[in-house]
């Protein structure tokens, strides 16, 4: 039996089920591939915010990444939540060891959905000096872009500076822009192409940028360019929002499952 491509989230836990290393195992899942997981960090969260985060022992990540890596191994890498710039390092170092071939999307979460902090305040200057260089691709939505490229309200200068800052792709994502449509600027050598889709009239969208993310990555594992894995991405995440229900007394997910459920469009 040919087994599915293996895709390695390196995240936080989120415990009410809707981002994370949650939402990155249920997005590679509905994306075709198998997915491996190596926890940084643990938060009490639900629907209406982050109540508490833990970073774990470095000695612990590491065990993790090792364990996987060395024994089943992996065709594509997608990073969330780092926490701190000492965890930042730790997995930048791990990350180095794979090989070139191995395509790695960086989510560069600073924010929860709900405004609360997952990244320490020195952190993101280390997320462009160790991990960016790293990034097959980099996908930061309108809050992250300003921090983590250094270059505030000039979205194709942050764009360009992250590029020679050495990663590969640069996707600005547009979801916290207002209008009727949400669009995602994808930027390369070269490349400058936009994914446009229709903003959907719903609240609960927790989840959105982790779930992209790990999707990408599924979609490079299983073999697409990043242009078409991009895309690719995008549609799913689309009817994942539109589909997205109410769960607790806030913020509730985007359905993964919505392609199963027969909901969306």
């Amino acid at each position: 039996m040919n087994r599915p491509p293996r895709v390695l989230t390196i995240a936080g836990s989120d415990s009410g089920g809707g981002a994370g290393i949650q939402a990155d195992l249920k997005s590679m899942l509905a994306n075709g591939v198998h997915g491996m997981s190596v926890l940084t960090a643990i938060t009490a969260q639900n629907s209406l915010g982050v109540q508490g985060a833990w970073e774990l022992p470095e000695e612990q990540v590491r065990a993790q990444f090792r364990s996987v890596v060395d024994d089943i191994g992996v065709d594509a890498v997608k990073t969330g939540m780092l926490a701190s710039a000492s965890m930042v390092r730790v997995v930048a170092s791990l990350l180095r060891t794979l090989p070139p071939s191995v395509p790695v999307v960086v989510d560069p979460v600073a924010v929860s959905k709900h405004g609360d902090a997952l990244l320490g305040a020195d952190a993101m200057d280390a997320v462009r000096a160790e991990i960016v260089p790293l990034a097959t691709v980099l996908t930061p939505n309108l809050t992250e872009l300003g921090p983590v490229s250094g270059v505030l309200d000039d979205r194709e200068l942050a764009a360009k500076t992250l590029l020679e800052a050495g990663a590969s792709w640069v996707l600005v994502k547009g979801g916290h822009d207002s209008g009727p449509e949400s669009v995602d600027v994808l930027h390369g050598a070269g490349v400058r192409r936009t994914y446009s889709a229709v903003r959907a009239d719903n609240r609960h969208t927790h989840g959105t940028g982790c779930t992209l993310a790990s999707a990408i990555a599924s979609y490079l594992a299983r073999g697409s360019d990043v242009e078409s894995a991009v895309g690719a991405a995008k549609e799913y995440v689309t009817g994942a929002i539109q589909a997205g229900f109410a769960l607790g007394g806030g913020i509730g997910p985007v359905d993964h499952a919505w392609r199963f459920r027969g909901s969306g469009s």
